[in-house]
């Protein structure tokens, strides 16, 4: 209506116009934020369930366990997956030449480098480091100093990690004024000539007070008022124990009163000025004790943020040097990697599995990018996914793995997986209904460099839409340009692999005689379920496993009807029956399961 106005009526509308076009940018925009938001939020969950699947965050614990220290251990808690070649090439440099070193050193001289991260936060708030702190800090700034000489003494065959030893700085001038100020979790009387001297005083005052004290216990005088013969400390008084019933017989300052009231603590008047005196003496022993800590802590202070690198550097010493030893512990290699989606893995295993696992050989990526396999349950299946997998994620974290030197490994920008029952019941979602959201938030989300890992894809419905449904997820993950590996029972998804030139399928190897699992993949072979053969050792009746088989040749059903006397009669029935045959009274009869009788 607004474009069959006049031009003059149309102006009038100009500004209520271009109003609404700006409401409507403004929508747009706020529709693209939240459909942003919801997609990154998305991905963090698809990220999370991955980790989950693939047990990430377990291998993520064994490698923290080898870590020294916590700042170590938050680093491989923070640590995620790269999908940057150069960042998953580095960090893999990394871990090899801490490899390397370990294979040759045995160890790294880690010894005094413990977490600096409450002292740290009591700096930064300003507030005056204890001697015990000091003394922690000049032990990892001595700490931190030899593993800058030991880094730098490796240079020849771990380059980059000497590098970073580079960047650390000496505080040996911070080292000496604390330890030659802190001993034995105390500030010394060497730290300063005033401290010396009001200690000595000190000294010297504790010895006068106790000659008099010593003096008022052996006088025969007052034997009679002493409860017991010995000086105690009371609130930093000296005092002799007094029979409560004399208290006021001594001259002096009841101090403290025992619980029982029978014992008064009384510092004799005879001492009363030297008490005086030495607790002037031990408040300036006090400050200057609080000055010499305040100087040592402002010395740290200055060097603070130099001090802050060093941490950072040695906590990244720790994080590496754990996947070294992982490295070793497990006989782990480097893999070879790429950004083209070429996986290859030769001799390869589980990383969370025992010594006993079964090697996996694998390829995909450059004869095809679809790869389905086929088998029973309980035939390995689903561990070849996971291996493929955690291998791929342990590579983009930096972790070696445990394959032959020819593993070659591809770097993803997304891995996400379909493996297990995912059934929400606070949602009350099928397993069918929980692996289509799954899969349909995967494909909203993949592009051309995503790993995708599916386990019995399309199963949960009835056979043919699942297949069907299968096959059409499967080319359209394809044409988005995925690289896909699936698991399935389903004979029409092999049949689709056959055909499909860029797809490929594969099974798991049996035992030819026993049929019993080997865990082998054989690339380019199709499985069979064996379900004859499983329901065989479970212990079907022979009878109904040849009749399927005979099912699965010839097509052709026997439909046989139920035999008359198979057919459970009602209580009436029964009734009936009676009359028939003439029951008389008094016989009697089975009606139910219970064995009640009439």
């Amino acid at each position: 209506m607004y474009f069959n106005l006049p031009f003059k009526r149309k102006l009038r509308y100009l500004p209520q116009l271009f109003l609404f076009k700006q409401l409507i940018e403004i929508l747009a925009v706020g529709f693209f934020i939240a459909d942003t938001l919801i997609t990154l939020r998305r991905m963090k969950n698809m990220n999370e369930n991955t980790f989950e699947k693939l047990q990430y965050n377990e291998l993520k614990e064994i490698v923290k366990s080898y870590c020294v220290g916590g700042l170590g251990k938050q680093l491989i808690d923070q640590l995620t997956p790269s999908s940057n070649l150069k960042v998953v090439k580095h960090r893999l440099t990394e871990t090899t030449e801490a490899r390397a070193i370990l294979d040759a050193a045995g160890n790294v001289p880690f010894i005094g480098v413990s977490d600096m991260e409450y002292i740290i936060d009591k700096l930064d708030n300003g507030t005056i480091l204890d001697p015990e702190e000091l003394l922690r800090i000049s032990n990892f700034l001595r700490g931190s100093r030899k593993i800058k000489m030991f880094m730098s003494s490796k240079e020849f065959f771990a380059p980059t990690l000497a590098s970073y030893a580079n960047s650390m700085t000496d505080f040996v001038r911070v080292e000496e004024e604390i330890n030659f100020s802190i001993k034995n979790n105390q500030v010394d009387s060497a730290a300063s000539k005033e401290l010396k001297r009001v200690r000595s005083h000190i000294q010297s005052t504790e010895q006068k007070l106790k000659e008099r004290l010593n003096k008022f216990l052996n006088s025969s005088v007052n034997k009679k008022y002493i409860q017991e013969f010995f000086i105690s400390i009371k609130d930093d008084r000296y005092t002799i124990p007094i029979k409560a019933s004399y208290k006021n017989q001594v001259q002096g300052t009841i101090i403290e009163v025992s619980s029982k009231g029978s014992t008064v603590f009384i510092e004799p008047s005879a001492v009363g000025k030297l008490s005086d005196e030495l607790a002037v003496l031990k408040s300036e022993e006090s400050m200057l004790e609080y000055q010499i800590l305040a100087t040592l802590t402002g010395i740290v202070a200055e060097n603070l943020q130099l001090i802050k690198k060093n941490i950072e550097l040695i906590s990244r010493y720790d994080m590496i040097f754990a996947k070294g030893k992982y490295s070793k512990h497990v006989g782990g290699i480097e893999p070879n990697i790429n950004e083209h989606g070429n996986i290859t893995l030769v001799q390869c295993k589980h990383p969370l599995l025992s010594g006993d696992a079964v090697p996996l050989q694998f390829q995909i990526g450059s004869s095809y990018r679809s790869l389905i396999i086929t088998g029973p349950n309980a035939g390995g299946k689903t561990i070849v996914l996971k291996t493929i997998g955690l291998v791929t994620l342990a590579t983009m974290s930096g972790f070696h793995i445990m394959a032959s030197e020819e593993t070659e490994i591809a770097i993803f920008d997304h891995i996400f997986v379909d493996i297990g029952d995912n059934q929400s019941l606070e949602n009350a979602l099928s397993t069918f209904s929980s692996h289509m959201k799954n899969l349909s938030e995967i494909l909203r989300s993949v592009n051309n460099n995503t790993l995708l890992l599916f386990d019995e894809i399309g199963s949960g419905t009835e056979p043919n839409e699942g297949a069907a449904l299968a096959i059409s997820l499967l080319e359209e993950f394809y044409l988005k340009g995925c690289i896909t590996i699936a698991t399935t029972h389903y004979g029409e998804i092999k049949r689709f692999s056959e055909l499909h030139s860029d797809f490929m399928n594969a099974a798991m190897q049996f035992n030819p005689e026993t049929l019993e699992p080997l865990y082998q993949l054989l690339i380019g072979q199709s499985g069979d379920s064996h379900a004859l053969w499983i329901s065989r050792k479970m212990d079907v009746p022979e009878d109904v496993l040849q009749r399927a088989e005979d099912y699965m040749k010839h097509k052709k059903y026997r439909l046989e009807h139920l035999n008359e006397s198979k057919i459970r009669k009602s209580k009436t029935t029964v009734e009936k029956a009676e009359d028939n045959v003439g029951y008389k009274k008094g016989i009697r009869i089975n009606l139910d399961d219970h064995n009640d009788m009439i």
